[in-house]
Order: structure tokens, then sequence, then C-alpha cells
């Protein structure tokens, strides 16, 4: 390639002894953006039955906006039956050309739509018991490593777990801290408007207790964990996917269910249920914060009125709910993140379907909790 500049890039057709002579001129350089374009009727004073060749003493320098004008050339010397001859051009440049084909590929088809949806109902519907028994399975398998580590022979390691219960347990209070009490707050100041016109402050601590401890506390520390911890989870596991930490694993025979899956599903298991106890707390001293400040109640009077509101069972019914969104949420963030292609984008979208499915799924399995406590009479 030559490295002296000569001026702007040019060309012209010329008629030579037995052909038709291309003769290029000046720097081709794609980056300086005055690389002509070959015209669609370049070739319409050729003489037909001569060869086409090239003349390249005033070429200077060139990149692919050469090739590309070639190409372009290329294509309307085969439309014109022209035999090209690049014997003149330059090594690197004739050796790229030769690479390119004469014609454009064509553009495939547009698959045709045909309306049928039952078929479409039929495979959303196998693709969903598919999944659903995915996750089943990998739920199995780390039932069965749990039991394994229980008794000793499981590869989990306590260091492992316990980092994992230390990010989805104390790590978590202070979100869990803020959305709670707010949440308690809310609920005083909306129950706190209407029972005011009935004289009934006093109800305001009952109203608080019951919806944290039945319903508010569970779904939005599930939420936050679905967020935080489940969005995290996916994006690990999908990070190490990219990476081939998963193809090494399964390699050496180590168990991914046991190695990654397991710690992850236990330390949501073992803190959430605590969590939800903790974020009861909060909501109730969130509503008991406004019902002081709002409503002429006394400390000791709410206190009173939640014990006397809020059974026992309100709390088991609760951790138990705790303890399937956990279950939900680990197994579905991990299974995710397996599922992740091995890009950095695909990370980002294994976080984010996590979340969503984390949230939604946490969000229709208290649809069916209600319907049993419904059902039950709690």
């Amino acid at each position: 390639m030559n490295s002296t500049d000569r001026g702007q890039p040019e060309w012209s057709l010329q008629a030579g002894d037995n052909a038709n002579v291309i003769v290029l001129s000046g720097d081709w350089i794609a980056q300086q953006g005055h690389v002509p374009a070959f015209p669609s009727d370049g070739l319409h004073q050729v003489r037909p039955n001569q060869p086409l060749t090239f003349s390249t003493d005033g070429l200077g320098r060139w990149d692919t906006g050469l090739i590309g004008f070639l190409w372009a050339l290329k294509q309307g010397a085969a439309q014109a039956h022209l035999d090209m001859r690049a014997e003149t051009l330059p090594d690197a440049a004739r050796k790229l050309l030769d690479l390119l084909p004469d014609r454009p590929a064509p553009a495939p088809p547009l698959p045709r739509r045909h309306f049928a949806p039952l078929a479409a109902i039929g495979t959303v519907t196998i693709d969903s018991l598919t999944e659903i028994g995915t996750v089943t399975e990998l739920g199995i398998e780390t039932a069965r490593g749990g039991v394994a580590s229980v008794t000793g022979r499981g590869r989990m390691r306590l260091t492992d777990l316990m980092s994992n219960i230390r990010n989805a347990g104390p790590s978590a209070l202070l979100i869990v801290s803020v959305v709670n009490f707010l949440v308690g707050a809310i609920l005083a100041f909306v129950g706190a408007v209407q029972l005011r016109k009935f004289a009934a402050d006093i109800y305001v601590a009952s109203l608080v207790g019951i919806a944290m401890v039945r319903e508010m506390s569970a779904v939005m520390t599930a939420i936050i964990m679905a967020g935080r911890t489940g969005g995290a989870y996916a994006a690990r596991i999908a990070t190490m996917q990219g990476n081939e930490e998963i193809d090494a694993l399964t390699v050496f025979g180590i168990p991914v269910s046991s190695y990654i899956i397991l710690p992850s599903i236990l330390s949501l298991t073992a803190t959430m249920p605590f969590l939800y106890l903790y974020g009861c707390l909060v909501g109730m001293l969130g509503g008991f914060t406004v019902a002081i400040g709002m409503l002429s109640v006394t400390g000791a009077g709410y206190f009173h009125q939640t014990l006397n509101a809020v059974a026992l069972n309100q709390f088991v019914f609760g951790f138990i709910k705790s303890i399937f969104f956990a279950i939900l949420i680990g197994l579905t963030s991990c299974r995710i993140g397996l599922q992740a292609g091995r890009s950095a984008a695909d990370v980002g979208v294994a976080a984010t379907r996590a979340v969503v499915v984390g949230i939604v799924g946490v969000i229709a399995l208290d649809a069916i909790f209600a319907i049993i406590a419904t059902t039950i009479g709690i």
C-alpha cells in the first residue's frame, strides 16, 4: 500500500488497446468521507466483448473504501457480462476482491404467518409445562443435595452458604426496614382518614397489625428479595455461564445444583422468614408512629389493641408463605441464570427476567395462599 498522499480519490473509464480501462487515482480512505460510489450506469459506455482492466499508477493509500467501490464495479461487470481482470490491482486488494461474490446474496423470503390460535396456545402450554417440570426437577436435585449436606455427604461448602446468608439477610435489613416502615405508615394514614369519621381511632392498630402480618410484610419482603437477591443470583450464574465456569464444573463432575444453587436457595429460605418477622415489627412501628402523631391513641392502647387483633396463626401463616416465596425466588432466579446466553448483554437480560418472574410469581403465589386461607378459614 502506498503511504504517500495522492489527493482526492477519482476514477474514470477509458478505452485502451483491446480493453476497457478503469483508471484509479488518489487516496481511497473511507474515514475521510470522499470515496466515490460506483454508479449503476457506470459501465454504459464500455465496449462490449472486451475485458475490463485497471490502471493503478496514480493510486495512493486505500482501505475498505476501495474494496467497496471495486465490489460494486465487479457486480456491474457481471451484469454486463464483462470479463474483469484484476491483475494490475494491489495484491491485497485483489485477494479481498476474490473473496466477494459477483452478486449479493438474495434476501431470504419473509416467513409466512398463518393464523393458528390453537397451535399457539398448545405451544405456550407445552413450553410452560416443560419449564415447570425443569424447575421442579431442579428443586428435587437441590433438595437431595441439601439432605446429602446434612448427612455429611454433600459438596456444598459452608463458606458459600454463610456468604449467601450474609448477603441475603443482614445486608438486606436496611431496605426491608425502610419499605415495611413506609408501608405500615401508609396503611395507618389511610385507615386513620376513614376510621376517624366513626371515632374508631384505636382500630388503626388492628388494621396495620393484621395487614402487615397476614399479607403486606411477607409480600413486600419477597418483592424486595426478588429484585435485590434474585436478580443478583441470575446475574452471577449468567456471568459464570458466559465465562464457561459452569462448563468447567460439569467437566470436573461437580454438581451445579449442590455447588451453586443449593447455597443460594438455602440462604433465602433461612433468612426470608426472619426478614418477614422483622418486617412485621417495623411495619407496626410505622403504623404506631402515624397513629401517635395523628390520632388520639396512647402507646399502651395501640400495643394492647395490636395484641388482641393479631392471632398467632396469622404469624404462622405468613411465616409459611415467606418460606415458599424464598424457594420460588431462589429456584426461578437460578434457573433463569442457567438458561442465559454467553454474552455480556445476556447477563442483563437474565437479571431483568429474574426480577420480573420473581415479582409476578410472588404475587401469583400469594393469591393462591389467599384462596387456601379462605378455604380453611384462617
